[in-house]
Formats: C-alpha cells, sequence, structure tokens
C-alpha cells in the first residue's frame, strides 16, 4: 500500500514526538498566525481522483531549522456522502499521518502543528506528497464510501490566507448547528477515542453542549461517524441514569469511561473541573485552570504566547493538564464549549471567570454575560494574582461572595492562611518515598524557601 514512501508507515508511530533539536522543519505551529486544514465534499466531476498538489515550497526546498506556513485541502467524492462527514475526515488527518514514521501532528482545523524529522528527510522524506499518498490510501481503505479524492497543500502564506477564510466560514458554520441543541434533546451521546493512543486513559464524551475538547467533533459529527463506521474511534454512549443534572453525571459515560479507560476513570462530570473533571488528551484548544487565591478560573487557549496571570504559560499547564488524567481545577476546554450554555456550570460558569486573554474576552464578547463582561480581567488589566484580586474588588467580581463566605468559616482568632498549593495531584520526595497528595488543598501561614547548601568534602557538613 506505501510502496515507494521511504520511511516506514504504521500504528507503532502514532505518539512519536519529534523535538527542536530533531526536526528537519516545522509546518504551521504557534509562531504561524493562518494554517487550516479543511476536508469538503465535492461533486464526482469537480476533483480529480488521486490528484495531489502543492502550492508554494516543497520539504526539498525548505531551509533546514526554520519554520512555514501549511495549509492542508481534502476534497471527497461519493455518491452517499454528506456534509456531515467533513469534520470527522478531518480529524482522521490527525490520526493517519501520525503513522509516518518521523512525521508529528498536533492539533486540528486552525491550530495544526507539523514536524518532519532530520532522520525521516535523510531518508528520502523530501516531499509532502508522500503525506499525500498516505492519505489517499489510508482514508479510502478505512471509509469505502469515498469514491474520490485529491489533496492539496499550501505552503505559500498568501495561497493559504485566500483560504483561510473559507476554512474559518466553514467551522462556524458547522459549529453553529450544533448551537441548537441541548442535551435533554438527545438520548444519545458520542464518545471519541482517537488520542488514546497519545494518553490511554482519555475518554472524550461528546454532546450537543460540551464540543469534543479538539474543538474539531460536534454532536453531530459523531453521529455520522458512528454511522459510517461502526467500528471506528467514534462511537455512541447510552447516557443511561442522570445521576446529577447540575455537574452533568450520567451513569451510561462512568460505565463508558471505566470500560474505555481500562478501570482508570470511574466517574466524569461534565459541567465541573472539580473532584471527576472530563479528561484532557493533549489536544485541547485551551485550558480552564483554578486560581486558589481568588477563588476563580482563568483561560488560555493554545496561542497565547505571554504567561498566563498565574505566572504559568499554556505549554506548563499543558504538560500538567494533558495524558488522560482528571486533574482537579485544571480542564481541557474547547472554544465552542465556552460557547455552551453549560461551560462549567456547576462551577458558577462564567460567573467564576476571573481572568482570560484580551482577544479571547473579545471573541466570546456575545456568549458572556453583558453585566460580567467588563468584570473579566485581561493581560491589558493585571499581570500578578495580587493585582488580579484588586481588580475583582474594584470591579465588584461575583467571586467577592466565596471570598466573604471563607472569610466566615474561619474559627473566632484565627487569621485567614494564606493558600500555597491546590489541585489534583503532587508528588513530594521525602526519605526516600515518594508521597502524593490527591485533591490538595494546603495552606500555611508563612512559606520559608531555604536552598540546600552542599555538604564540603571530608566534613561531613
Amino acid at each position: 500500500m506505501f510502496e515507494g514512501i521511504p520511511v516506514d508507515v504504521g500504528l507503532v508511530h502514532v505518539g512519536e514526538r519529534i523535538r527542536k533539536n530533531d526536526m528537519y522543519v516545522e509546518l504551521g505551529g504557534p509562531s504561524v498566525q493562518e494554517k487550516f486544514e479543511l476536508v469538503k465534499v465535492r461533486k464526482p466531476g469537480e476533483i480529480h481522483d488521486g490528484a495531489i498538489t502543492i502550492i508554494g515550497p516543497d520539504l526539498a526546498e525548505m531551509e533546514e531549522g526554520m519554520k512555514y506556513p501549511l495549509g492542508i485541502l481534502v476534497e471527497i467524492a461519493g455518491p452517499e456522502l454528506e456534509e456531515d462527514i467533513e469534520g470527522v475526515i478531518e480529524r482522521r488527518i490527525h490520526e493517519y499521518t501520525n503513522y509516518i514514521e518521523g512525521l508529528m501532528h498536533l492539533n486540528q482545523r486552525y491550530d495544526i502543528w507539523v514536524r518532519v524529522s532530520k532522520k525521516a528527510y535523510a531518508k528520502g522524506f523530501t516531499t509532502l506528497a508522500f503525506v499525500g499518498n498516505v492519505l489517499i490510501a489510508l482514508l479510502k481503505n478505512e471509509l469505502p464510501l469515498i469514491e474520490q479524492i485529491q489533496v492539496t497543500f499550501f505552503t505559500d502564506q498568501e495561497k493559504i490566507s485566500a483560504r483561510y477564510a473559507e476554512a474559518m466560514a466553514a467551522y462556524e458554520a458547522r459549529d453553529a448547528r450544533a448551537r441548537g441543541l441541548t442535551d435533554d434533546d438527545v438520548d444519545v451521546f458520542y464518545g471519541c477515542a482517537l488520542c488514546q493512543s497519545f494518553a490511554p486513559s482519555h475518554v472524550c464524551v461528546i454532546t450537543p453542549q460540551r464540543y469534543a475538547n479538539c474543538g474539531a467533533i460536534s454532536w453531530f459529527d459523531g453521529r455520522a461517524a458512528a454511522r459510517i463506521d461502526p467500528k471506528g474511534p467514534i462511537f455512541p454512549i447510552s447516557k443511561g441514569e442522570c445521576l446529577d443534572p447540575v455537574k452533568g453525571e450520567y451513569s451510561g459515560i462512568n460505565e463508558s469511561a471505566k470500560k474505555r479507560s481500562l478501570g482508570t476513570v470511574h466517574r466524569i462530570y461534565l459541567y465541573s473541573a472539580f473532584a471527576c473533571p472530563h479528561t484532557s488528551c493533549g489536544c485541547f484548544e485551551g485550558i480552564a485552570f483554578y486560581i486558589p487565591e481568588v477563588e476563580g478560573f482563568g483561560i488560555v487557549m493554545r496561542g497565547y504566547k505571554d504567561v498566563t496571570v498565574n505566572g504559568l504559560p499554556f505549554s506548563t499547564m499543558a504538560d500538567s493538564t494533558a495524558g488522560g488524567r482528571q486533574v482537579d481545577g485544571f480542564h481541557g476546554i474547547s472554544l465552542e464549549y465556552m460557547r455552551s450554555p453549560r461551560f462549567l456550570a456547576a462551577d458558577g460558569g462564567y460567573a467564576r471567570i476571573a481572568w482570560m486573554p484580551y482577544d479571547l474576552r473579545e471573541q466570546m464578547r456575545e456568549f458572556i454575560p453583558a453585566d460580567l463582561f467588563s468584570r473579566i480581567a485581561t493581560e491589558k488589566d493585571v499581570r500578578t494574582v495580587s493585582e488580579l484580586r484588586d481588580f475583582l474588588s474594584t470591579h465588584v467580581h461575583p467571586v467577592m461572595e466565596r471570598w466573604k463566605a471563607e472569610e466566615s468559616e474561619l474559627p473566632e482568632g484565627v487569621n485567614g492562611a494564606v493558600q500555597v498549593l491546590s489541585g489534583g495531584d503532587f508528588p513530594v520526595m521525602a526519605g526516600g518515598f515518594k508521597i502524593i497528595f490527591k485533591n490538595a488543598r494546603i495552606t500555611a501561614d508563612r512559606v520559608i524557601f531555604e536552598p540546600i547548601q552542599p555538604k564540603k568534602p571530608g566534613t561531613g557538613v
């Protein structure tokens, strides 16, 4: 199937990470503003089956160590294909390109990030046409409904910009369609296991009001995928009994999560970032992170390049959030979930959001309650948690009610201690043992950090 491709192609390579020092070139990624991958259903006469086109410099024409823009357009045709399948095929691009030895594909839609390794290039992987060959072969093999397919790669920035608006409009049209449906309107949710190669215990649950963390698969996409590929990675989940309508806990989801995670995950809350939050893979579009000093949440998206109000960049928090874990107070989310009425509903919704980047706040203006919009701080207002608390006080943010509640619970004569640690799993080494605090919240009146001085050789001191 893959004759002529100079590197191996197979499931064994899924999950391969290519570090910067091992990279020949990077395509897309955080430093490139406009990039996309888009699937469109066409009429049979509109495409040339098997055609692979590269518009812009190919791999052999790129300079080692440099970064380039990327757009991927996959056009498919077949009498039984419907537009509902487009988002599902887009997500398969992520899966199938990762079968290629020496190629790393991360994220989706307008966030794609691709790296080609030096070893792969040295073996002769010098053209994106090889990627097109793999996509065509695997998509036709796995989805027989596709009778014709052509693939176009864009590496010229001007050509990408011309197509970028089309891609963004297509994503928005799909997302808007799903907004008219509620979780109470359906009897079946959907699960996605596409990211389990990266995060074995992750089970993504897709409902009308809670998009996939990657932002690429809606409830309608899940339904279409499960119909055309019943044995595929996207599958139906019976809702079962609603155990908690506020937190969004369902017996069917719990049973599916336990089975799919091999017993690692037993309970999932769809609408809360605490106790049993939805697991996070690594392809999430953003992170909701708890800020204990203000009893509120911050939101940061993948493209944000500065440090957040808690002093950490997206990349650091992503490492702590990903991997299929349930980390109390750290929650992988999609942009579309932020548009949902069920967004962190059990935790207070937008009334609990204290900080987010300015551009994101503007993007969500239509979905943030008008009386809360100006009370949510951005990087233009504050830079530290201390400044954030002052901002929230000045703007009378709803989280202040939680401060009053905490103060009233303190015993008489006891000063409020400063919270120094909170969250999910925190390992501490002591006496040769590794101690892990589960869902811990630790407070102290004073914290002292002292450097450990090395002993002088031969003195014992």
